[in-house]
């Protein structure tokens, strides 16, 4: 949900952000009728209505023939008054349900173009050269196979397809991440969390899920709840309804919670392995701040990304997400990625989104601050997607003997062991 203002003052604006996101700019005039139509439905019904009590002020006075006439009125208003409630009330329907199909604000400066045009900002580290080394390096099935740590066959026998279990050191290997990922969290102030994984509709719809990102999502009908695709959707809707005082902010959260997504559209992509799979656990970093200071926030959530991604020794490059692969809440993002070596490329393990108050809007998270009570700004950004830093992990860090060295930043969660296998 946008600032309605920014609709009437600079519809131009929105317009070449749509255009921006690839979507259709149309929707924008229907919004300016629907506004024009719901602030005119409001302001008659409020005037009539002030009539209708001025009024019944003037009966209290009246008799005789005149109170006869001045009930009869009343009686004709309130009809009145009825229906134009009625209809300020579908226009406001209106407007917020086309509200609802239209994507935040691309901030300037985002690159143009769809999914494979973001701009690499910093390429970080050097990818291991194992032909140098003396050996083909194993992809990150193989080597999880042969470590005991990873079984696509039960996991695709308890759950069907794109399901996994991970067993013994691969089970190890998540919790040392995730305690990682929490300590390292915590020094930096956010508040650890662990969410509901089930959401109602109203936590998917106010973070912007239900948009383009329906088909995406599992929904269990008989429960009228979602199965949460990231801990963002949780930790946006656990301020939902609130007003929250300048001295508060700003309020750092970090969850760890399981995700799940139908990965709509991937058929054939990334069927190997535990790259795209239908559940992983994630780590999500979440802030709410005020508005002005979003773009500095959104710069601090990625330094925190890169941060752990150094710690754990892995080369990777850092993109300016463009404009056509933004989410609909996202006014700028970006991802991280990671070098695959037996891709010979670089593939996404992080994201961070600034959201500015588009979700706030949507889910009625505001600030009560000095020009009185306005939405908030809020940001997401993925410490450690799971499966995927397992992936690095083992690709880049592998040895030609089958073993696996541990990054020295995770040691002291594995119990001082140095190597896997």
């Amino acid at each position: 949900m946008i600032d309605p203002k920014l609709l009437r003052t600079d519809p131009d604006r929105v317009r070449r952000s749509q255009i921006a996101r690839g979507a259709d700019p149309s929707v924008v005039d229907d919004l300016v009728a629907a506004d024009e139509s719901r602030r005119h439905a409001i302001a008659a019904h409020e005037s009539l209505r002030a009539e209708q009590k001025g009024l019944g002020k003037k009966i209290a006075k009246a008799s005789g023939d005149e109170k006869t006439e001045l009930l009869a009125r009343t009686k004709h208003i309130a009809a009145e008054v009825a229906g134009l409630k009625k209809e300020a009330e579908a226009a406001e329907e209106r407007f917020l349900e086309l509200d609802k199909t239209l994507g935040n604000i691309v901030i300037d400066g985002v690159p143009a173009g769809g999914e494979d045009e973001g701009e690499v900002l910093e390429t970080v580290g050097t990818p291991r050269d194992f032909e140098a080394e003396g050996f083909t390096p194993k992809d990150h099935l193989e080597i999880g196979e042969a470590l005991g740590a990873i079984d696509m066959e039960r996991g695709t026998k308890i759950s069907g397809s794109r399901f996994y279990v991970l067993t013994g050191v691969g089970a190890q290997l998540e919790i040392a991440l995730l305690n990682l990922a929490m300590t390292k969290a915590a020094g930096w102030g956010f508040t650890p969390m662990i969410p509901p994984a089930l959401v109602k509709p109203s936590a998917m719809e106010g973070t912007g899920f239900l948009g383009q990102a329906a088909d995406d999502v599992y929904y269990l009908p008989k429960d009228d709840q979602y199965l949460v695709g990231t801990s963002e959707v949780a930790l946006a809707a656990f301020h939902s309804e609130e007003i929250l005082d300048d001295a508060e902010l700003p309020k750092r959260y970090v969850a760890f919670s399981p995700c799940f997504r139908r990965e709509a559209g991937s058929y054939g992509k990334d069927t190997r392995g535990i790259f795209r799979v239908h559940w992983f656990d994630k780590v999500e970093m979440f802030v709410y701040c005020l508005p002005e200071e979003a773009e500095d926030w959104h710069a601090k959530l990625l330094g925190f990304e890169r941060e752990f991604i150094e710690a754990l020794e892995i080369p990777y490059q850092v993109l300016d997400v463009a404009s056509g692969d933004l989410g609909l809440s996202a006014a700028r993002k970006y991802d991280c990625y990671a070098w695959l070596p037996t891709q010979n490329r670089y593939r996404e393990i992080t994201s961070t989104s600034n959201c500015t108050t588009f979700q706030a809007r949507r889910l009625s998270i505001r600030h009560r601050g000095p020009d009185g009570v306005e939405p908030l700004a809020t940001l997401n950004g993925t410490l450690c997607a799971m499966t995927r830093i397992i992936i690095m992990l083992l690709e880049n860090h592998q040895n030609a003997d089958g073993s696996v060295t541990i990054p020295a930043a995770l040691r002291p969660y594995l119990g001082g062991e140095e190597k896997l296998g």
